[in-house]
């Protein structure tokens, strides 16, 4: 697929001239006066800048700066704002305000205006404003011109308008009117270029794409224009509209785009498009316009034609053709003002160079007037209506291209993301435009592209282009992926030099970073080491943040170490003392102690003193009385107080006894202390056992029977 784009895509100058101003001026306490191209996408720009659109003075304070479209205002306007003290900043364009000239002054003379156009459109009711007599507006060869038959008419033409409707009507109002008819041909000459041009590539291709505001009048011009000549005609508001299955099978595809259509919006297309491998070429003849030919008149009717605005523009170009945009010059400077100075160049006659294009602090008409007769260098920002050159320029773009080196050279650079597509983001560093596909945005795909928009991106060039549109095609997925790189060789780096240096048993310091339901995860040396909730105290417990605290720093001992699966387990208990290593200072036999049931057996009851010391109280030193069963007298959670009658610290045992801290009976039945008892002898020598012997019972159980004996018997 071949793609033709027309040369004469864009912004026209007027226009150019009105959104470079509304992107320059300070925004406080500054309004525009109705919307201020039909371009949705660059108005919201404006005002995100701090720009109020108002559709009345009426919403203007006194003493505020007040900014006029290129489609310009009415008379009354600008006498409003002179009495209130309203700063205006005239932006309509040149040819609009030609115009508004020549409307002004024959409706004075007392002749009927005739204007050509939409009745609507802001232009035209700017121009109705500066009419004091008649006026009338057609957009048709089908009106009704009656009204004027006995009129003395000029006829002048919205500049946006259809040059050949324009034509027409000029030609029907010719046929009814008996007076003289004055045809101004005011359709701007940059309108009629496009037009014509819309025509050759709509008879050429085999499909055209229109992109432009949907209520931008130029632009519907030129899809009507394109579909008189071609069966598929796709309007476009921007870029997010286009679809690139309605044109997959054209061999050949027109792009063109209305006055009020940003570059970058063309370009997102054409982006859209080379993404499909289509062949993108921009036309290279330039469609020059020729005056608007008049129809003959009647035998009784009296034509006159004047000069108009667009052959005064053209032969403005023609004395300035020596000069291109973006020319550097080198200028001689003749003289200067207050305002700014006039030099010299290879062209004919001097040109002013307003102070705001000057490479200077703070402009002084002294300091230039000294400097007559030297040279400096400038840049041609543009050659139509007039010439313009900066000296500035010459330095933003030094810098620049300084700037450009490096990047080319694959340095890092950051821009503000100041919009996107379904393509990717876009942004702008200098003169050029700057574009992040999608997929080079982050590793993965993303989908809510609008969340990056005001947002710093870190680039690196992919690619620069230079032929039709300055623009560098960038990526952050490289930066971060490199750096992600970057960072899990430091990571591997570290980890294989901390295994290396870490062993089984050894003492560390770390610091609490984490805590979960089964330990705490600590970084040591920057590493996660684990110490589980087992290995945190001899006593247990159930939460982590009982012996350890976020944030704190404390000494471990390394308890197991797996480099293949980068795991390090340590303890935080094994580097405390065990509650029976402080025992020996705390009991001794013959202490009373105060403790807890906490488990009761057939053969005794285990009483906690503190946690990770019980002591064992036989059933037989509960009481003074014979118990079957300890459950009959204790019960699991009572608090007791015994008497320590044998104490291990080695064995980690503690005998205790009750019934010594009891008052013995008075009397005690002879009887009872002779009735043998299977199992067990009373204090007197009891009847033989199975085995025919004999055992002393004693404070300490059965014949010196020890604890732990007891504990085996039960367990067998």
């Amino acid at each position: 697929m071949k793609v033709i784009v027309a040369k004469s895509c864009g912004f026209c100058v007027g226009v150019r001239r009105a959104v470079d101003t509304a992107l320059s001026v300070s925004p406080e306490n500054t309004y525009v006066l109705g919307e201020l191209i039909h371009n949705g996408d660059v108005v919201r720009r404006i005002e995100e800048r701090g720009l109020k659109t108002v559709e009345s003075l009426d919403e203007v304070p006194n003493g505020a700066t007040l900014l006029i479209r290129s489609h310009g205002a009415t008379r009354a306007v600008f006498e409003e704002c002179k009495a209130r003290a309203i700063d205006v900043i005239d932006c309509t364009c040149s040819f609009v305000k030609k115009i508004q000239g020549i409307v002004e002054r024959e409706s004075a003379a007392g002749k009927t205006v005739a204007i050509v156009g939409m009745r609507e459109h802001p232009e035209v009711q700017g121009l109705m404003g500066w009419v004091t007599g008649e006026v009338h507006v057609f957009s048709s060869e089908e009106d009704d011109f009656s009204a004027l038959r006995e009129k003395s008419v000029v006829l002048v033409s919205q500049t946006t308008f259809s040059e050949k409707r324009f034509s027409k009507i000029a030609e029907n109002l010719q046929k009814v009117c008996l007076k003289t008819v004055e045809i101004f041909p005011t359709i701007c000459y940059t309108t009629i270029c496009r037009q014509r041009e819309a025509e050759k590539i709509a008879r050429s291709c085999d499909a055209v794409l229109v992109i432009g505001g949907l209520n931008s009048s130029n632009t519907n011009k030129l899809c009507e224009i394109a579909s008189a000549h071609c069966d598929r005609v796709i309007r476009l508001k921007n870029a997010d509209g286009f679809k690139y299955e309605q044109i997959k099978f054209c061999k050949r595809v027109g792009v063109i785009a209305g006055a009020s259509t940003p570059d970058w919006q063309t370009q997102e297309v054409l982006f859209k498009m080379a993404e499909n491998n289509a062949e993108v070429q921009e036309t290279t003849e330039t469609v020059v316009p020729e005056t608007v030919t008049e129809a003959a008149p009647a035998a009784e009717v009296e034509v006159k034609t004047e000069p108009t605005s667009m052959e005064d523009v053209m032969a403005n170009i023609d004395s300035q053709k020596r000069y291109r945009k973006n020319q550097i010059l080198t200028c001689t400077i003749v003289s200067a003002d207050f305002d700014g100075i006039y030099v010299s160049g290879s062209g004919k006659g001097e040109i002013y160079i307003d102070k705001s294009e000057l490479d200077c602090e703070e402009y002084a008409r002294e300091q230039y007037a000294t400097r007559v007769g030297e040279t400096i260098e400038v840049m041609v920002l543009e050659t139509q209506p007039q010439v313009k050159l900066s000296e500035k320029a010459i330095k933003r773009i030094r810098e620049e291209e300084e700037a450009l080196s490096g990047i080319k050279n694959g340095e890092e650079f950051t821009v503000e993301c100041t919009g996107f597509n379904k393509g990717g983001l876009t942004a702008t560093l200098g003169s050029y435009s700057v574009f992040v596909p999608a997929r080079e945005i982050r590793s993965g795909y993303v989908k809510e592209l609008d969340k990056y928009v005001g947002k710093k991106l870190r680039l690196v060039m992919l690619e620069i282009k230079t032929e039709r549109r300055k623009e560098i095609i960038a990526s952050q997925r490289k930066i971060l992926e490199a750096e992600k790189a970057e960072r899990e060789a430091a990571k591997a780096e570290r980890e294989a030099a901390f295994f290396a240096s870490i062993q089984v048993g050894d003492i560390v310091e770390g610091k609490v970073e984490r805590v979960t339901s089964f330990g705490a995860f600590v970084s040591v040396n920057g590493f996660d080491c684990l110490a589980h909730i087992s290995d945190l105290s001899w006593t247990g417990v159930k939460e982590v943040t009982e012996v350890l605290e976020i944030g704190k720093r404390y000494e471990f001992q390394v308890l197991k170490v797996d480099s293949e699966k980068k795991k390090v387990s340590i303890g935080y208990k094994q580097l405390q003392p065990q509650p029976w290593d402080l025992a020996a200072e705390k009991y001794a036999v013959g202490d009373i102690v105060h403790g807890k049931v906490v488990r009761i057996v057939s053969f005794g009851a285990f009483v906690e003193l503190e946690k990770g010391i019980d002591g064992l109280v036989h059933v037989s030193q509960i009481s003074h009385e014979w118990l079957e069963n300890p459950t009959s007298v204790l019960t699991i959670g009572e608090e007791i107080d015994a008497k320590v009658t044998a104490f291990d610290p080695a064995e980690h045992k503690i005998t205790l006894s009750i019934k010594a801290l009891q008052p013995r009976p008075e009397e005690e039945s002879f009887e009872r202390a002779e009735r043998p008892q299977k199992g067990r002898k009373n204090a007197r020598r009891a009847a033989p056992d199975e085995d025919g012997e004999y055992r002393e019972w004693n404070e300490g159980g059965y014949g010196g029977a020890s604890i732990a004996d007891l504990l085996r018997g039960e367990d067998k």
